[in-house]
C-alpha cells in the first residue's frame, strides 16, 4: 500500500509549521544528500550489543515465571524485556537465538501483556487510566519486537507472532480513536501508527496521523518543541525519525536536525544536559544526552554531519552508555538496520563557543573544560506545575569535576520567593537579568459590592501570593511597594565578573545561594550546620581534584537561609533546595555586590 502524500499536501496540512531554523532549507537539503553513501556495518558495536543484550535475557530468564492473575499497572518495564527477548530469539549471532526456553519465556510475557490489555486496546499505566498514549510507549517496544520476529520465519516462533499480531492490531484501534495529554503524546501515537502500518498497512493508521500532523509542528527559532524539555525532546525526535523512514517523509527529519543542533551546545563534557529551561519535570532532574544516542546515530548516517557524529561518539564513551543502550538497543538496530553503519569520520567539531537562545533567555558558553550557562527565561506569572517553566537557577557554571550546580537570589520582599528573570538581554560582552516585582495592601470594600453576611468571593491576591474570601477585585489597591533587582554578569575566558543590585523598600533580607556538588573541598566559607555555610568575607574555593572553582567576594549581613522558595511553598511546607554544599552571601536593600566566579 502506498501510504506517500505529495509534499504541497504536506504542507498545505500545515505539518511543518516550524517558526524558523537554525539551518537553511538549502543547507539541510544538502546534508541528507550524504545518506546515499555507502558504509560498512560497525561490526564492533554490534557485537557489543549482541553480548549485552544476551546478558540481559540471561537474567531475565532466571527471574520467577510471572503471575498471569496479578494485574500490572506499568507495562513499559515487561514490554522493554520483550524486546530484548526478541532481538535475542532472532539473531543467528546470539547464544539464545530461537531458544525454546527463550520462545516459552516470550509467550508468558505476552500473555501478561494481553491480559493487561482493556476490550479499546489500551493499557494503564500508573494514575493513568486505560492511556492511549501510554499505549503508544508501549508499542515503540512491542512493534520493533513484532518487526524482528516477522522477519524471522522459524515455525517455533510462530506462535510468539501471532500474540504480538493480536495485540498490536487491538491497540491500533486505540490509536486510531484514543486522545492525549501532553503535545508529545500527539508524535508518540503518531509514531506507533507509523509502525503498526508497516506491520499491518491500514489506510485508516495513516490519515489518523495526518488529522494530528494537521494541528502544526511547533518549534521555537531556538530549535525547541511546546514542552522545551530535553526528556521529551527526545521523544519528539524519535517519533518523527520513525515516521520519516516508514512513511518515507523525509521533511519530518528537518525538526530533528534543528532540535539535535541545539542540544549539541545543551550537553556539558560530561554528557550532563542542561535542563533548566525545561516546562517538564526534567528541569529539576539530572538528563544525560545519551538519550539522544539513537537520534544522533542516525541523523549522523544519513546526513554525515559532523556534530552529530562528534556526539555520538562522545556518548559511546560515556559511564551509562552499556546500562542506557548497550543492554536495550539491539533491537532497534535489527528494526532499523542504518543504525549498524559506522559513523562517518569527519572534520574536528569545537566545542568552544557562546550561544545565547534569546526565545528561551538561555545563555551557554563553553572554554575547554569550563562551561556556564545563564537563564532568565521562566513563564511569567510563576505557577508550581507541569507545563510551565519555574526553576530559579539563575546561573550555572563547571570547570572540569567541579561543578557549581547553581546559583539563586532570594529576598524576604513580602516573601515573593526566589528572584526569576524578565528574560536576558546583551549589551556588548555583558548579559543582563532584571526582575521587577510589587506588592500590595488594599482598601475598604466598594459600597456597592459590600455584603451583610461578610461572606465575600475567594479570590487570589493581584500580587499572587495567596488567596482569601476578600473579593479583591472590588477592592483598590494602596500602598504600592516596588522592588527592582538587576543582575549583570560579564564573561571572559571562563571569569564571570557578576554585579548584584536591589533597592526598593529598605532593610529586606537578600540572600545569594550557590550549591555545589557534594564530594568536593570547601575553604574560605564558615559551617552552620546541615552542608550550609556562609561566605562573610574574602574569596572561597571549591575543589574535586585539580578543578578548582573560586568564588567571592563575601558578605554577611544576616543568616536567615531558610524559607527562600516564596510564601507559596512556605505554606505548603515545600522546599526547592537541591542535594549539594550550599553556600550563602547574605545583605540588606539596599543592596549592591559585586563577585567574582572562576
Amino acid at each position: 500500500m502506498n501510504n506517500q502524500i505529495s509534499r504541497e499536501k504536506f504542507i498545505k496540512l500545515g505539518s511543518l509549521a516550524i517558526t524558523a531554523s537554525l539551518v537553511s532549507e538549502l543547507a539541510f537539503a544538502g546534508e541528507t544528500l550524504s545518506s546515499t553513501i555507502k558504509r560498512k556495518n560497525d561490526s564492533l558495536l554490534m557485537r557489543k550489543l549482541i553480548i549485552s543484550n544476551d546478558l540481559r535475557v540471561e537474567n531475565i530468564l532466571k527471574k520467577s515465571s510471572l503471575n498471569p492473575n496479578i494485574r500490572l499497572n506499568n507495562f513499559r518495564s515487561l514490554a522493554s524485556e520483550i524486546s530484548s527477548m526478541s532481538a535475542s530469539a532472532a539473531n543467528s549471532k546470539s547464544k539464545h537465538y530461537r531458544s525454546k526456553a527463550l520462545t516459552e519465556k516470550l509467550g508468558e510475557h505476552i500473555t501478561i501483556l494481553l491480559n493487561g490489555q482493556y476490550n479499546d486496546g489500551t493499557l494503564d499505566a500508573g494514575g493513568n487510566r486505560q492511556s492511549p498514549p501510554d499505549t503508544g510507549f508501549v508499542l515503540e517496544y512491542i512493534c520493533a519486537a513484532a518487526a524482528v520476529l516477522n522477519s524471522d520465519k522459524h515455525q517455533e516462533l510462530q506462535a510468539v507472532r501471532e500474540i504480538l499480531k493480536k495485540f498490536i492490531l487491538s491497540a491500533g484501534e486505540a490509536m486510531v480513536t484514543g486522545g492525549v495529554h501532553t503535545p508529545n503524546h500527539r508524535w508518540v501515537i503518531c509514531a506507533a501508527l507509523a509502525s503498526i502500518n508497516s506491520l499491518y498497512p491500514n489506510i485508516r493508521y495513516v490519515q489518523r496521523i495526518d488529522e494530528w500532523l494537521a494541528e502544526g509542528i511547533y518549534q521555537n527559532e531556538d530549535g525547541h518543541y511546546l514542552e522545551r524539555s530535553g526528556n521529551y525532546s527526545a521523544v519528539i525526535n524519535r517519533a518523527f525519525i520513525t515516521m520519516a523512514r516508514l512513511l518515507n517523509r523525509p521533511e519530518l527529519l528537518r525538526p530533528v536536525f534543528k532540535n539535535l543542533t541545539t542540544y549539541f551546545y545543551y550537553s556539558e563534557p560530561n554528557g550532563d544536559l542542561v535542563s533548566i529551561d525545561s516546562r517538564r519535570q526534567d528541569q529539576f532532574q539530572t538528563l544525560t544526552i545519551t538519550k539522544f544516542y539513537l537520534q544522533y546515530r542516525y541523523m549522523a548516517i544519513h546526513t554525515n554531519n559532523p556534530m552529530f557524529s562528534d556526539i555520538a561518539n562522545t556518548i559511546e564513551s560515556l559511564p551509562d552508555f552499556e546500562d542506557r543502550i548497550l543492554s536495550n538497543a539491539l533491537i532497534y538496530f535489527m528494526e532499523n538496520t542504518d543504525l549498524q553503519k559506522n559513523l562517518p569520520v569527519l572534520r574536528k567539531v569545537s566545542h568552544d563557543f557562546e550561544k545565547f537562545f534569546k526565545t528561551s533567555n538561555l545563555v551557554r558558553i563553553r572554554h575547554e573544560n569550563t562551561s556556564i550557562t545563564l537563564f532568565g527565561g521562566n513563564d511569567k506569572p510563576i505557577l508550581v506545575t507541569s507545563g510551565r517553566s519555574s526553576n530559579p537557577n539563575l546561573l550555572s557554571f563547571r570547570k572540569g569535576n567541579a561543578i557549581l550546580r547553581h546559583m539563586r537570589i532570594s529576598t524576604s520582599f513580602f516573601r515573593m520567593g526566589y528572584f526569576r528573570s524578565d528574560g536576558i538581554s546583551k549589551d556588548g560582552n555583558t548579559y543582563k537579568l532584571k526582575e521587577n516585582k510589587e506588592a500590595y495592601y488594599y482598601q475598604p470594600i466598594s459600597e456597592q459590592s459590600r455584603k451583610i453576611d461578610g461572606d465575600y468571593t475567594l479570590s487570589q491576591s493581584p500580587d499572587r501570593r495567596f488567596w482569601n474570601k476578600m473579593d479583591f477585585d472590588s477592592r483598590k489597591k494602596s500602598n504600592v511597594k516596588k522592588q527592582t533587582s538587576v543582575v549583570e554578569i560579564t564573561e571572559n575566558n571562563g571569569l564571570l565578573n557578576i554585579e548584584i543590585t536591589i533597592d526598593g523598600p529598605k532593610n529586606v533580607e537578600v540572600t545569594i545561594e550557590m550549591c555545589f556538588n557534594k564530594g568536593g573541598i570547601l575553604t574560605g566559607a564558615e559551617p552552620i550546620g546541615n552542608d550550609n555555610y556562609i561566605l562573610k568575607s574574602g574569596f572561597g574555593t571549591y575543589a574535586i581534584g585539580r578543578d578548582t572553582i573560586a568564588f567571592g567576594a563575601g558578605k554577611n549581613g544576616h543568616q536567615h537561609i531558610n524559607k527562600l522558595e516564596s510564601e507559596q511553598y512556605g505554606y505548603h511546607q515545600g522546599s526547592l533546595r537541591s542535594n549539594g554544599i550550599h553556600v550563602y552571601i547574605t545583605g540588606y536593600t539596599p543592596f549592591s555586590h559585586e563577585m567574582t566566579i572562576g
